[in-house]
């Protein structure tokens, strides 16, 4: 799987820039500022509808527009491809597959990426909303109808938790709070199930990276950590069924605390995705250099497993695009090294860089340059 075309329409800092990658490694060199992350960003919504920098559409769209297209030519098991997004101020947002109108969602799944940036050493660091966040893209990449799931069940968790609120000042009636319990069990027990899937299938593919890139750094692994996790009637290997009946008693166990407090405090929105060093959580005792690997760690293992599963439907060609978003300035040289060797055969890799020295020669391919709006290939003309 390769993008090897991409058209932006008002797309962040670009009016109307065409890209041109690589048959395997694109390399776009630029100063700070000047549109480099824009263009990974906008094939990185494409694969997931989603920034990995901003957590709406509109700082997407240029300045003074209405929408912001992008467009791309896919290249995927023997066929091109083409894929459209426009997001729309103010209104729905619409996509095409090839010729044809499409849901934003329906792109769920054609395309996959895995992208690694500096802002990924808070799956370390930093709280458990970020990575119940890199779980559930996770899951998203490896089965696109949980999108539908998720989205339910912010919006049930949005609407218990306002009548929580409201029960907590006049306690009468609480039939209403009894069915949404129901619905948010339901839908709650459906992405418990997938995200221990995931884990599961993730664990090892993260110990190997680390393994590979901090090769005297210890053993990283990674588990889930359930509000659910004082119940014995369970394992992680429950269908999403019994993980709903859990569930369901849990809210049940919890509802005078939740009443008096006004929040819901069970449910896949309470849970995190644990990464340990040894026995210690690497949350607080991973140095730096320790943390950034099991984030590197984090973003390979996924890469890993996305490609041995393939694609959604038994789609063989399943190998994600993989996005390197300004880190090896963040890496020193053997990580670089370990992560350029662990890369050797992949199938695309988009890297950003501030200069080109901070890449390791063998994952420079074609390079473009971003400098006052433009991309351009090293060997076309500028304006200069």
């Amino acid at each position: 799987m390769r993008v090897t075309h991409l058209h932006l329409v008002d797309f962040r800092s670009y009016r109307d820039q065409e890209v041109e990658f690589g048959p395997r490694v694109t390399t776009l060199v630029g100063r700070n500022g000047q549109g480099k992350t824009n263009v990974v960003e906008a094939v990185r919504y494409l694969s997931s509808l989603a920034s990995h920098r901003v957590a709406s559409d509109a700082p997407l769209i240029r300045a003074g527009a209405e929408r912001a297209v992008v467009r791309a030519r896919v290249e995927k098991s023997a066929r091109s491809l083409a894929l459209e997004v426009s997001l729309n101020l103010g209104k729905a947002n619409t996509a095409r597959i090839g010729r044809a109108n499409a849901k934003p969602r329906d792109l769920l799944g054609v395309l996959r990426t895995v992208v690694f940036a500096p802002e990924d050493l808070a799956l370390v660091k930093g709280d458990p909303a970020g990575r119940r966040l890199f779980l559930d893209d996770l899951c998203v990449a490896l089965q696109p109808a949980l999108a539908g799931d998720l989205s339910d069940y912010d919006r049930v968790l949005r609407q218990r938790s306002s009548m929580l609120k409201s029960a907590k000042h006049a306690r009468g009636d609480l039939t209403m709070l009894d069915i949404w319990d129901e619905k948010l069990a339901h839908l709650g027990g459906r992405i418990l199930a997938a995200r221990l899937r995931a884990v599961r299938a993730l664990a090892p593919h993260v110990t190997d990276a680390y393994a590979a890139v901090a090769p005297d750094g210890g053993e990283c692994a990674v588990s889930y950590a359930t509000s659910l996790a004082d119940h014995t009637s369970w394992d992680d290997h429950a269908p999403a069924d019994v993980l709903a009946e859990v569930l369901l008693a849990r809210l049940q166990e919890v509802r005078p605390k939740e009443l008096d407090r006004g929040v819901t405090l069970a449910g896949p929105h309470r849970d995190d995705l644990e990464v340990r060093l040894g026995t210690l959580p690497a949350k607080g005792y991973a140095s730096h250099g320790e943390s950034w690997s099991c984030a590197l760690a984090l973003k390979l293992g996924t890469y890993a497993l996305l490609t041995d599963e393939g694609g959604p439907d038994g789609d063989p060609d399943g190998e994600p695009v993989l996005i390197l978003d300004d880190v090896f300035a963040e890496l020193d040289s053997g990580r670089r090294d370990a992560l350029a060797t662990r890369l050797a055969s992949a199938s695309q890799v988009l890297i950003t860089a501030a200069v080109a020295s901070d890449v390791p020669p063998a994952l420079i391919g074609k390079v473009l340059r971003v400098a006052d709006g433009r991309v351009t290939s090293e060997d076309e003309p500028t304006d200069e």
